[in-house]
């Protein structure tokens, strides 16, 4: 069992492929286990033959939490399905609803400048990653709920432990047939007082929500309007129910924590990614100088960054890409379900088997990168590889039907918060320490963070 093992499992499952072959069958419980590690078979399965592997497993905590799977993550591949995709194309993350929540971004970075820039003052060291977890909580309570952090202080302790349910390996889930171990497990029963609990904080925000309509103003509504807002519309292929919208609100925030896709920059997802946005920078010097450069002549004398000018940061973006391509939120993309017995390069893969792409390891494959292992930027320069999953060398947003639809909502925040502290501040170690003195331990829990906070020291720039 991957869970008793010491390495994280993308690290492990990545050895495994480097010593055998990259498919892999595991067998965990009544479970068929496959894990793909190439480029090749992640475009069969994704692109060729997507279709086939377009479902996703039911797990019991999707099950209790997310209203029986109701939500766009897990639910099955289908007519409601494709309502949900579609309500999150048109309507919950269009170009034009991002753009909307642009004053929101621009409001909660700028409280985040006067943080640090307080903290630079007293010559004490910034958490950095306390500081991006609180502004993405910040921007999410506002843009999904229209209300501040401090008011939605039990959401997201809710949230927590709704998390941590869904983290890691549950005995229950390898043995579907044996209803009875979420039971002896205590799984179902923690899931279900988490369920209670989440459902009556869901229920008062909506009754909230319900209670001030904004009527035909756009600019005005969060998500929860939009939301109610569709559920009115009697066009759709399946109607929606207030569980219904609950499971969408609850993973329009969850993955914020723990894997990525509606708003697939939240907190941790989006917050800890910068974190190692700034990890990398801080241990290549001459690679934070060029972005720093970058990004003040582009902007040179003003002090607010607009996302209209971000298409002048091409060496930034370089940067995240290549953050991207050595620390994706979720090395371990979702898991997809087989439909039915298929053949993948000479290997029988049984009917409901469940799919698990190691995009963590094809993303360091030397077969398709010079000196995986190293951090360059520059290798994206005139690249031709985009975040749209089309190249199946680099996708840390996934592919396919079931490709993160929030991928334009994420980049959306993490180039405003890098743009504004790479302009505002320099950055260096505290205590004296070196650059190569930066540990780069993870905490894998769906998404990879770093294990121990990043403290820097910011000293503002004349």
């Amino acid at each position: 069992m991957l869970h008793l093992i010491g390495e994280h499992p993308h690290h492990r499952l990545s050895r495994l492929a480097n010593t055998y072959v990259p498919l892999l069958h595991l067998k965990l419980g009544e479970i068929d286990l496959i894990t793909i590690s190439s480029p090749e078979l992640a475009r069969e399965v994704m692109k060729t033959r997507d279709l086939c592997f377009a479902s996703r497993p039911q797990m019991l905590v999707g099950e209790i939490i997310f209203y029986n799977n109701s939500d766009i993550i897990f639910s099955p591949y289908g007519k409601y399905w494709w309502q949900l995709r579609k309500i999150c194309a048109m309507n919950l993350l269009s170009p034009k609803r991002v753009k909307s929540f642009s004053f929101i971004r621009e409001e909660e970075t700028s409280n985040l400048v006067e943080q640090i820039r307080a903290a630079a003052q007293l010559g004490e060291p910034v958490n950095l990653s306390k500081m991006l977890f609180t502004v993405a909580n910040s921007t999410v309570a506002r843009a999904a709920f229209g209300k501040d952090l401090l008011g939605m202080e039990s959401f997201f302790v809710a949230m927590k432990v709704i998390v941590k349910l869904g983290s890691g390996f549950n005995i229950a889930d390898a043995f579907p047939s044996m209803g009875f171990l979420g039971e002896i497990s205590g799984l179902r029963p923690r899931a279900m007082r988490a369920h209670r609990h989440m459902d009556s904080i869901l229920n008062e925000i909506i009754e909230e929500h319900l209670a001030r309509r904004h009527g035909d103003d756009e600019a005005e509504e969060d998500i929860v309007d939009v939301l109610l807002k569709i559920k009115e519309n009697r066009e759709l292929y399946v109607p929606l129910t207030m569980d219904n919208i609950k499971a969408v609100i609850l993973v329009s925030t969850a993955p914020l924590h723990c894997i990525h896709d509606l708003f697939v920059a939240g907190t941790e997802t989006a917050s800890g990614f910068t974190d190692w946005v700034m990890t990398e920078l801080i241990r290549h010097p001459e690679v934070m100088q060029k972005a720093q450069l970058e990004v003040r002549k582009a902007f040179n004398g003003t002090t607010k960054i607009k996302e209209n000018d971000s298409d002048e940061l091409q060496y930034l973006h370089c940067v995240i890409k290549e953050t991207l391509r050595l620390h994706p939120p979720a090395p371990l993309l979702v898991p997809r379900t087989c439909s039915e017995t298929v053949e993948l390069s000479g290997y029988t893969i049984p009917a409901k088997s469940r799919i698990m792409i190691n995009v963590g390891a094809i993303m360091r494959d030397p077969k398709y990168w010079e000196n995986p292992e190293s951090f360059c930027p520059e290798r994206f320069q005139g690249s031709h590889l985009d975040l749209k999953g089309t190249h199946f060398e680099y996708f840390p947003f996934g592919s396919g039907r079931r490709i993160c639809p929030g991928i334009t909502f994420a980049l959306a925040n993490i180039e405003e918060w890098l743009t504004q502290i790479l302009l505002h501040f320099d950055w260096s170690m505290p205590d004296g320490k070196k650059p190569e003195d930066l540990d780069m331990e993870e905490d894998f829990g769906g998404t990879v963070i770093r294990k121990n906070h990043l403290c820097l020291l910011a000293t503002p720039h004349k």
